[in-house]
């Protein structure tokens, strides 16, 4: 029985591999903006897959803020709630709550469902950047890139990055730095994300979500993280929208 379990594990894993090498969509990091955007994709009949370098997709929703598991959601975002069926309270006439951990397990469900690949424990640790544009991801095991050990990558070959690595922008560093190219930000850097001011970094996050080199895109934090605008604190309407519009953008370039 141990060796029927462990051959039904590798081959069924490795089939999966096999068959997502290549793909529409990669998005590195796995928080509430990526997995709207995954599943805005798959109902769009494109094919993604995400990168998580923890064991669990979810990024910061999970914890709510200071481990308080109830989140905060605008009125402008309830209709994302609405089409995943996550179950939410009204709190007044600007804001809804939800169970944090109801709603990040319900996110990665949904994506889940629609065929989105979430490889989990895997870590991006470059890009693939060809005819100066990004085109893939390097992915080493997250455990491996932790330890700092020397372990050479794979690769996997996408049409379009999605950084969604949060506070930290690490994809759209690591391109801007290892390829010195320009972004498009005031900088033509990575500007690094200022400190908290809910209602402009609600505001930002959104209008910040958009391609800043050919083949890079940028959602939820890592968005103002890249452009220098303000984080926002334990609110998740504008990573939602930031998900969406991010995938709409995404699929206008597709077509």
């Amino acid at each position: 029985m141990d060796l029927e379990v462990t051959k039904a594990i590798t081959e069924s894993w490795f089939a999966r591999l096999q068959e997502n090498l290549c793909f529409d969509a990669a998005i590195v990091g796995t928080g509430p903006s990526g997995l709207i955007a995954a599943v805005k994709l798959a109902d769009a009949g494109y094919k993604v897959s995400m990168f998580e370098s923890k064991l669990a997709p979810g990024g910061g929703m999970w914890g709510g803020a200071m481990l308080f598991s109830s989140i905060a959601v605008q009125n402008e975002a309830v209709y994302l709630l609405d089409e995943l069926e996550i179950p939410y309270k009204r709190y007044n006439e600007n804001l809804v709550v939800c169970d944090s951990v109801l709603a990040t397990s319900a996110l990665i469900y949904q994506a889940s469902k629609r065929g989105v690949v979430i490889h989990n424990g895997m870590s991006v640790e470059d890009v693939v950047f060809m005819d100066n544009r990004v085109s893939g991801v390097v992915v080493n095991w997250g455990p491996v890139v932790r330890e700092g050990l020397h372990v050479d990558p794979l690769s996997f070959r996408a049409k379009i990055v999605v950084d969604a690595t949060g506070h930290p922008c690490m994809i759209s560093e690591t391109a801007a730095r290892k390829n010195n190219i320009t972004l498009n930000t005031p900088t033509g850097k990575v500007c690094g994300e200022c400190s908290l001011n809910a209602v402009e970094g609600e505001a930002m996050t959104v209008e910040n979500t958009k391609e800043i080199y050919p083949g890079l895109y940028v959602c939820g934090m890592a968005a103002n993280g890249v452009f220098g605008s303000p984080r926002m604190g334990p609110i998740f309407g504008g990573m939602l929208l930031s998900g969406e519009k991010v995938a709409k953008l995404i699929i206008e370039e597709l077509k």
